[in-house]
Formats: structure tokens, C-alpha cells, sequence
């Protein structure tokens, strides 16, 4: 996977920069970004602040360990149900 050069705020950051700037293109030279890629953080990230943007990423992680914990419980059941069947109970 490749390495992403700007964070979730930096992104916001630049939205809202390109928003009050007289040209967008100037904006997208100076950070050194596509149109398309601009286009595509817009669609994403337009309409969110710094804050919002910050918790939902804090929602991603919590489910991410959610997940993982979920995956691990479910794994440990499977060893118990294994370990019962070959003692014969």
C-alpha cells in the first residue's frame, strides 16, 4: 500500500485554502497535488471540519479494535470447541 502524504487534517487544511485562494490551480502547484486528486479529497473531505475529521478517524480505529477483539474471541471459541470434541464431552 502506498505511503499517503497527507494526513485527514492537512487535507481539510488545503480544502479550505484552495476555497478562499483567487485560483485553485495555485493552490494544487503549491502542494504539489492533481486536479483529480483535488476533486477527490473535495467529495471526501468538503463538507467536514478538522474536528469531525479527527473523530471519525477515532471512530475507524475504535471499530478496527472492535474488529480484532471480535476476530480473537471468535478464534478462541473454535480452539475450545476443538479441545471438547477431543476429550469427548
Amino acid at each position: 500500500m502506498a505511503k499517503k502524504r497527507f494526513l485527514s487534517e492537512q487535507i481539510v487544511a488545503i480544502l479550505r485554502e484552495a476555497e478562499k485562494a483567487p485560483s485553485v490551480e495555485e493552490v494544487l502547484r503549491k502542494h504539489g497535488i492533481s486536479e483529480q486528486t483535488y476533486y477527490r479529497w473535495k467529495r471526501m473531505y468538503g463538507n467536514l471540519g478538522i474536528s469531525e475529521v479527527q473523530r471519525i478517524k477515532q471512530l475507524e480505529e475504535e471499530n478496527r479494535k472492535l474488529k480484532q477483539l471480535a476476530g480473537d474471541q471468535a478464534l478462541a471459541i473454535q480452539v475450545l470447541q476443538e479441545h471438547i470434541k477431543k476429550k469427548g464431552y
